[in-house]
């Protein structure tokens, strides 16, 4: 339930496995409660995938109870921003009610590297990183205009 008083920031991305929910974690961390924040997807996998829950867990945000959902399910709750991180949920973001801001911040998708395992979670740390940046960035605005 969506409480009136905190606006809800929804952060979208096609599959809801990896960016969408570590960027989720790291706004929701960094805004210590100011503002409600979900993720969903336009095409949701159906699960998080494990080495983002597991690079996230390196910084101390746990998305272990973290779990995949559609766009749809946020259609009849008063969605205050909309923040899309892949190329393909910024085309299928449909307008939210009540929703006042959009914004597009896209990052590589790292459910799609190749190499060895070393190299695979290094390009989830280094998503993870560049989302670490973005979203603590836009939190301290959150914060300074709360």
């Amino acid at each position: 339930m969506t409480d009136p008083a905190r606006p809800l920031v929804l952060i979208l991305c096609t599959g809801n496995s990896c960016r969408s929910h570590m960027a989720e974690g790291i706004l929701r961390h960094a805004v210590d409660g100011r503002v409600e924040v979900a993720s969903a997807g336009s095409r949701p996998a159906g699960y998080v995938h494990p080495k983002a829950v597991a690079v996230m867990a390196e910084i101390g945000i746990d998305l272990s109870e973290h779990h995949s959902k559609h766009m749809d399910q946020f259609l009849d709750k008063p969605v205050h921003t909309v923040i899309t991180v892949c190329g393909n949920a910024d085309q299928a973001c449909p307008m939210f009610p009540g929703q006042v801001r959009r914004y597009h911040w896209g990052f590589d998708d790292p459910a799609q590297a190749t190499g060895t395992e070393e190299e695979i979670l290094a390009e989830f740390r280094r998503v993870r990183d560049e989302i670490v940046k973005v979203f603590t960035a836009y939190a301290a605005g959150i914060c300074l205009h709360s």
